[in-house]
């Protein structure tokens, strides 16, 4: 799914008239957000681990030739196999070709945000393979054909009545009688008709949230323990994941992880955090009889090179969503592609280009909230500041470029400007006194529509200086 230009302004408009997707983010402050804040408070050093975060993985986007070619070396070592992908094409090419290989149909899935990004599910459904989403948030969007709509909750949007709903229609050979009228109930539901299909798989597919380059390990955190199903249980098992993903040691690993779970969900540790290093040795009771692990650039190498080296920092927590006010607004849906809330702004332009995309850069209020949370300190607002600039001067916003020309004119001529000021706050304070009167105003509608605008005393900042300047004694 590639996002046409000016798609992001009317899906952000149909989430908005969405009452139920509103009602659904509303619980988003009390939720990830409370528990963030509580889990923040327990660890009285939580801004030195933010800080040694940002460094490690700063360092590791500096020599990241290097840490990959250790990865691989250790990987193999362990009797990995490792493979390289440029972009999305080949990724998937090399993941239907070991399938085809092994003459796989079913295929367990683990939750993985770069599958979404390279499209994997529908290639290889093409070429008549079964796949199965075995996180409940992916399995749930799979019965209903949609995308995820945050990074780590993806069905975050649906209600628990939307979920019954769709139970009862996907497991139509289950009992009609059966109660599902609480959470518990929908999940003891999903795990068993999935428990099933994890025995029946011939290829596990995982994602992966790091590689570590000591070990050649790769590293994936659930709640579910879906993800060891899916690694474990069936006889091959592929780890794709993207460049960006490798850290230096465990103990790097160890300070990535203390900052993942508290920012994500709340957590001092997600339930559960796997290392997977290779096959399954002789002796071994469990595990894959053989791994395959598929590391994908997808652009992300000219994200280095042309300046957003800093957004590859992410470590996927969600955290800036959760916190972001135009995400609690309208969702994940609105923005059109994998990544949503403002890491997804910032990086969506960067994968599909500018000219689809140019409306993101526009959605935040540059709060900087998503800043102040994000655990590896992306300067987000900054980021989404330089695609502004480069939307305009693709030559796109010929209102707003008008605009500035026009305050540009005015900026330089400083007799003019004030003469100006002094006639637009004069029109505003006098219009301001009728009630709605700022609706009818060019460019204000859109924000009076739903707020107050205080009309201005009628004096600028310059006036009301002067005029300070004059009654204090030199």
């Amino acid at each position: 799914m590639t996002p046409a230009t000016g798609a992001f302004k009317a899906g952000a408009r149909q989430a908005l008239a969405d009452e139920r997707l509103a009602k659904a983010l509303r619980g988003l402050p009390g939720g990830l957000v409370a528990q963030r804040t509580a889990a923040k408070a327990r660890v009285p050093e939580f801004e030195a681990l933010r800080n040694a975060a940002r460094d490690i993985r700063d360092h590791t986007l500096a020599h990241l030739d290097l840490y990959l070619d250790a990865f691989a070396a250790k990987a193999e070592a362990a009797g990995s196999r490792v493979h390289w992908a440029a972009d999305a094409a080949e990724a998937r090419t090399i993941i239907a070709h070991l399938a085809l290989e092994r003459g796989a149909r079913r295929i367990a899935k683990g939750k993985s945000m770069v599958s979404e990004e390279i499209a994997l599910n529908a290639f290889l459904e093409k070429l008549g393979m079964e796949i199965f989403e075995s996180d409940l948030g992916e399995y749930l969007l799979q019965i209903r054909g949609e995308t995820p709509s945050h990074i780590i909750a993806p069905a975050i949007h649906l209600s628990q009545d939307q979920v019954e709903a769709d139970f009862r229609s996907r497991h139509a050979h289950l009992d009609p009688g059966r109660t599902l009228d609480t959470p518990e109930l929908l999940v003891a539901e999903a795990r068993a008709v999935l428990r099933a299909r994890f025995l029946d798989a011939d290829i596990g597919i995982t994602g992966a949230n790091f590689l570590v380059a000591e070990t050649g390990s790769a590293v994936i955190v659930t709640n579910e323990g879906n993800g060891d199903l899916s690694s474990q249980l069936p006889r091959t098992h592929i780890v794709l994941a993207a460049i960006d993903k490798v850290v230096p040691t465990l103990a790097d690993l160890a300070t990535l992880l203390r900052v993942l779970a508290r920012s994500a969900t709340g957590q001092d540790m997600t339930a559960y955090t796997s290392l997977l290093t290779g096959p399954k040795a002789p002796g071994d009771p469990d595990g894959p009889a053989e791994c395959h692990i598929v590391i994908v650039d997808n652009g992300r190498t000219e994200m280095l090179k042309g300046g957003l080296g800093e957004a590859l920092r992410c470590i996927r927590c969600g955290a800036c969503l959760n916190h972001c006010p135009i995400y609690n607004a309208i969702g994940g849906h609105a923005y059109g592609w994998v990544y949503a809330g403002p890491i997804g702004a910032v990086v969506t332009p960067a994968f599909l280009g500018i000219d689809s995309t140019r409306d993101l850069a526009a959605a935040s209020t540059f709060c900087g909230k998503c800043e102040e949370v994000c655990p590896v300190k992306i300067p987000i607002t900054r980021l989404l500041r330089s695609w502004r600039v480069k939307s305009l001067a693709s030559g796109a916003g010929r209102w707003e470029r008008t605009m500035l020309a026009a305050w540009s004119f005015l900026a330089r001529r400083p007799r003019l400007y004030h003469l100006a000021a002094r006639l637009g706050m004069a029109v505003l304070a006098a219009s301001g006194r009728t009630e709605g009167a700022f609706r009818w105003l060019p460019f204000a509608g859109g924000w009076t529509a739903s707020r107050d605008f205080p009309a201005p005393q009628g004096r600028t900042f310059q006036k009301l200086w002067a005029e300070h300047q004059k009654r204090t004694p030199q």
